[in-house]
């Protein structure tokens, strides 16, 4: 089942309209209906408004099965690039212990391609941990813009409006999402 059909199908059980959920996100019910119409693939940050406003973990719209055990991910299959999902942003990311329910944290890799990001800022509920592995870019939180390369790490608000900009054909780097802030959670 898709990401799009999940979230359709977990939006029909709460008896829910697309308008209701696209309003509770900040966007039209258009792009909500293209999004569980398989037409549009959302970046992370727009998975994490919608799992919110279905009062899900973004894990949850992801895979279709859950489970409450420890996850281990052989690295042969986040190489396999047909495990990705690529988004209408212009990268790439890959869900580590998606399958998992109730997690804190949302670890991911994400590739983007010089040229290909759309420069479009990202705001989400939650803090966030970025570790640069490969590759540079530009990588502006608020009005402040850092030069990543290989090892450097960011950790910010992810309400904080955020946006890649790759400087090496391609970059790769590890992010960990949270769903809330430590300030949010008490």
């Amino acid at each position: 089942m898709s990401i799009g059909n999940r979230i359709r199908m977990i939006r029909k059980e709460q008896k829910r309209t697309q308008e209701e959920i696209a309003n509770s996100c900040g966007f039209t019910k258009s792009l909500l209906s293209k999004i569980e119409n398989g037409q549009s693939a959302p970046p992370v940050s727009t998975l994490m408004k919608i799992a919110g406003a279905l009062g899900v973990r973004v894990s949850d719209l992801i895979e279709e099965e859950s489970q409450q055990t420890t996850v281990y991910t052989n690295s042969g299959l986040y190489e396999e690039r047909d495990k990705w999902i690529r988004t209408d942003k212009g990268y790439a990311f890959f869900a580590f212990a998606s399958e998992r329910r109730n997690k804190l944290i949302q670890p991911y890799m994400i590739t983007a391609r010089k040229g290909e990001v759309r420069q479009h800022g990202f705001s989400h509920e939650g803090e966030e941990f970025i570790y640069m592995i490969s590759g540079e870019m530009d990588y502006k939180v608020g009005a402040t813009q850092y030069t990543l390369r290989p090892g450097d790490t960011l950790y910010f608000n992810s309400l904080e409006e955020h946006l890649l900009a790759p400087l090496s054909d391609e970059v790769t780097y590890m992010a960990v999402f949270t769903q809330k802030s430590a300030d949010s959670a008490q």
